[in-house]
């Protein structure tokens, strides 16, 4: 990636959707709600000792963008839910927060 270039947005796969299934509890305890939709559509991520993913999230006529950090193999840490922007719409663009 070239300093000072955003992440390209990019159409969510199986990996991603995974990746945001491992926040899918934690972001219910925290919104005290329950997201039986929870539909990864599109992604952003940078790697800088691991990796950062911001990722749109459907949940039902509704849209959540998280934050997410993936540490290096070698630290063996669970995946961790950084941040995340509610009522987002499908309009709204996957941006870096």
């Amino acid at each position: 990636m070239t300093r000072g270039v955003p992440p390209a947005k990019q159409l969510a796969v199986a990996e991603i959707q995974a990746i945001a299934d491992k926040v899918k509890s934690l972001l219910e305890e925290k919104e005290s709600k329950k997201f039986p939709v929870f539909n990864a559509m599109e992604f952003k991520s940078q790697g800088v000792a691991g990796r950062t993913f911001f990722i749109k999230v459907q949940m039902d006529d509704d849209f959540v963008h998280i934050q997410m950090f993936e540490s290096l193999p070698q630290e063996n840490k669970p995946v961790a839910l950084t941040s995340y922007q509610t009522h987002k719409g499908r309009q709204d663009a996957v941006m870096c927060f």
